[in-house]
């Protein structure tokens, strides 16, 4: 969500920042800009919608300058259009942010007061206005950024240029990720190392409440009190090479494709095949004296803990609480002393979810983070990572994440097992095996795209559509609907199904296609069961499931689609592929933004 970029050097400011927004557009966002000195003096350009707008805009009004920052902002405060959009400026000082200035109205209450005039909706004026505030009063752009700072309440990223110091940039953090980044005549600024890998591989990761005072030739860090700390520079692994889409249309499409590798390269990390056992990393505790678990998360990754859920008590039978990141913290959930708080995460800078983990932090639990970037703020805080090995994922709707994040819980879950001794040795053979199929088994899966092709453009056609399960394919069902109306923005709903009796069976009718998701299970017959009912009232079942799953239902069914037969432990993995291509085909029947849909942001970094 957003994304900041920034440089002080010698080269050309506009170019640098543009390339560096190109890498931060997976983020989502509704409007862009930049901001450069000329001759000391603050110039902007910005537009609504995409990037391209931009470009277009400085084709015809050019900017030059060495020093700049840039922005693509997703709304929160204020609707998306040029005013509203980044940078925001006064005559004296020019300011992006990602975040939110929780107390704005007063602040610009106090500062309408004062004389300032405010000319957007936008929480990040006041910030602008307090520290242009600070320099009418004669304070120089370091002490007016310390003075500021100490005022505003929230979470946020900013960098920030000044009018008259050419060679200045200021950035600071306080629950939102920034980092810096060290070239050979020029410092760079940037939300994630993705933005700067072009320019440099050397970067400092903001630790929370730091500011900077970046120059040409270096910069100087310091804590929330202003003491000067040691910058930590490292090397980072985001390749500066532009990630593409290759020959397919989309990269969600793409994402979709790759998971058979990245599946099989996560599993590397964590499977044996000689052994046929788990390998996890040295933990600094004993997951057979566990007494709970605890597993937080938002979206796509709260789902993926819901499955996890079934997995740690079927096969470890450990009591696991699953909670959305948004609520838990502010429940006062109890945490048994000596618990493990699991906390699942794409990006590793989520704001619910890294708050949820500085709660479970707090309340003495260990900490482990399933998370798809070594570098990130969940990461560097954990205990324990478990990183998925599903690369840079670009689009919005995540896809190829959710299935990593799949086969690391599912590790764990036989970890766990074997270390309480409620899996024994036979069992946890079985499961890995089970594990150890499913790149191969994902790419039959992919064959199907044609046929889910075809049964998209009927899908399309409807304007409400429910997905049933039953055990961890009621996740996947919850996931199925997710995914639908992420990117087709159709109305769909996910339930187990057997919650169907109990009020969503009312909205069924022949105008709506219910998506029953059946591997061959002990809860099967059950499934069945509530399939019947459906087709009693008229629905449209399209049934997934395996041949013997097929075999027995799918004569009822008004679609069905024959999927690998695996053991059931597995089949969530394997499940999740068909509902991400049946909304990916129906999303360009509609012919919506797949890659990023309205609304919607890849990295949510506010609450």
């Amino acid at each position: 969500m957003c994304g900041i970029v920034g440089v002080v050097g010698k080269a050309d400011a506009a170019v640098v920042l543009s390339e560096g927004l190109k890498r931060l557009e997976y983020r989502g966002y509704d409007s862009a800009g930049i901001a450069t000195l000329i001759d000391g003096r603050i110039e902007r350009r910005r537009a609504k919608g995409k990037l391209s707008n931009l470009e277009q805009l400085l084709r015809t009004k050019p900017l030059d300058g060495t020093t700049g920052i840039g922005h693509t902002r997703w709304a929160t405060h204020g609707v998306a259009n040029e005013t509203n959009a980044h940078p925001h400026a006064t005559t004296s000082v020019a300011l992006v942010h990602n975040g939110i200035i929780e107390n704005y109205r007063e602040l610009r209450e106090e500062l309408t007061a004062a004389g300032h005039v405010f000319t957007s909706q936008t929480d990040t004026e006041a910030a602008v206005q307090l520290i242009a505030h600070y320099l009418g009063k004669g304070l120089s752009p370091e002490a007016a950024t310390r003075a500021s700072l100490d005022r505003l309440e929230g979470a946020f990223a900013l960098g920030i240029l000044f009018a008259g110091h050419e060679d200045l940039l200021i950035a600071a953090r306080r629950g939102s990720p920034l980092v810096i980044g060290w070239g050979e005549g020029a410092m760079y600024l940037g939300s994630d190392a993705m933005a700067l890998a072009p320019f440099t591989d050397r970067v400092t990761y903001l630790r929370d409440g730091d500011w900077a005072v970046l120059h040409h030739d270096g910069a100087e860090v310091r804590d929330a009190h202003g003491a000067s700390v040691k910058a930590d520079i490292r090397l980072t692994a985001v390749s500066g090479a532009q990630v593409g889409k290759g020959n397919f249309r989309h990269f969600m499409q793409k994402e979709i494709y790759e998971q058979p590798s990245v599946i099989g390269e996560t599993l590397n990390t964590y499977f044996n095949p000689m052994t046929r056992t788990v390998m996890l990393p040295d933990l600094p505790f004993d997951l057979a004296a566990v007494p709970k678990i605890t597993i937080v998360a938002c979206g796509t990754a709260y789902l993926a803990g819901a499955v996890a859920k079934y997995w740690f008590e079927q096969v470890a039978k450990v009591p696991v609480e699953i909670d959305m990141a948004s609520e838990f913290r502010y429940r006062g959930a109890p945490l048994p002393k000596g618990g493990l708080a699991i906390f699942v995460s794409q990006s590793g800078e989520t704001a619910d979810t890294l708050a949820a983990l500085r709660y479970a932090r707090e309340h003495g639990q260990h900490i482990v983070t399933v998370v798809n970037v070594a570098e990130s703020t969940m990461a560097r805080e954990a205990d324990v990572v478990l990183r998925t090995q599903a690369g840079p994922e670009i689009g919005v709707c995540s896809t190829k994440a959710f299935t990593c994040q799949l086969v690391v819980l599912a590790c764990l879950a036989i970890a766990t097992g074997a270390a309480r001794g409620t899996l024994g040795k036979d069992d946890e053979a079985r499961l890995c095996s089970a594990i150890a199929e499913v790149p191969a088994r994902a790419s039959e899966v992919l064959n199907h795209d044609e046929t889910l092709r075809d049964l998209a453009a009927e899908i399309a056609e409807a304007t409400d559509v429910l997905y049933i399960g039953r055990g961890t394919s009621a996740a996947v069902a919850l996931e199925g609907a997710l995914k639908l109306k992420e990117i087709s923005y159709i109305h769909a709903e996910g339930f187990p199904a057997g919650e169907l009796k109990h009020g969503p069976i009312a909205l069924i009718d022949e105008t709506v296609p219910v998506i029953v998701l059946a591997p061959s299970d002990a809860v099967f017959g059950k499934t069945m069961s509530n399939m019947e009912e459906v087709i009693a009232r008229g629905g449209k079942v399209v049934l997934i499931s395996d041949e013997r799953g097929v075999k027995a239902g799918g004569k009822l069914a008004w679609r069905s689609l024959t999927l690998p037969s695996v053991d059931p432990f597995v089949a969530p993995i394997l499940y999740a592929i068909p509902v991400q291509l049946l909304a990916y085909h129906v999303a360009v029947h509609k012919g919506t933004d797949v890659d990023q849909p309205r609304n919607l942001a890849k990295s949510v970094t506010v609450e």
